[in-house]
């Protein structure tokens, strides 16, 4: 397959190191951004064209924030086959529109964990739920869709977009690959974290200490 042709995608950072950058080079492309939160404001506040996901759905963020990119819209413009043409008419029947990247990275469960006397309700709230899913339907449905969790492959992602205005199949491939070791090492965190707190498992609990995510 070819290289899958980049002309939505989806930005939605705890971590925003090199994201405005990478959002212009993907703006200057003409390429549409859907965001949330707090990376929607940061990038609108640098002059990037950003529509926020809840404009993008037709649905609030509700719940302080617990519910917001769990939506149709959002992973089925992920997950559809693309070519598929079941996938395709109930796309155009439900108005959802292809995201070609997801540019995703996740609560910082572990930092906050580390933090000395942190309760067991702060360390809760910082267990991401969107951003997993994002990332695991984006690196399911790899075959067109590329997922980016670590701000070190912007630069290689938005050169291969401005040399050809896609990404090529070996570059999707790799990135799923690490955007799945990406949350397998997150649940890792948060179930080593919750067998040290609830059960006493101090050496489940040391997983939290040695995974790198």
């Amino acid at each position: 397959m070819k290289g899958i042709l980049i002309e939505r995608a989806l930005i939605s950072v705890s971590d925003k190191k090199g994201v405005v950058e990478f959002a212009k080079k993907l703006s200057d492309r003409k390429i549409e951004i859907v965001s949330t939160g707090g990376t929607a404001k940061l990038l609108k506040e640098r002059g990037v064209p950003v529509v926020s996901v809840d404009a993008y759905t037709g649905h609030p963020e509700i719940m302080d924030g617990r519910v917001k990119t769990l939506h149709p819209r959002v992973h089925g413009g992920i997950l559809a086959v693309r070519d598929n043409d079941l996938h395709r008419e109930q796309m155009r029947q439900n108005g959802i529109k292809p995201i070609d990247l997801v540019a995703v990275n996740l609560y910082p469960f572990v930092q906050t964990v580390a933090r000395p006397g942190v309760s067991i309700e702060e360390a809760v709230e910082n267990i991401d739920i969107g951003g997993p899913a994002m990332v695991r339907s984006a690196a399911k449905n790899h075959r067109f869709v590329t997922v980016i969790v670590d701000p070190f492959d912007y630069t290689a992602v938005a050169g291969e977009i401005e040399r050809t205005g896609a990404v090529s199949l070996a570059t999707r491939k790799r990135l799923a690959v690490k955007a799945f070791a990406h949350t397998a090492a997150y649940d890792a965190a948060i179930a080593g974290y919750l067998s040290e707190i609830y059960m006493g498992d101090k050496k489940s609990g040391n997983t939290r200490e040695t995974v790198n995510i």
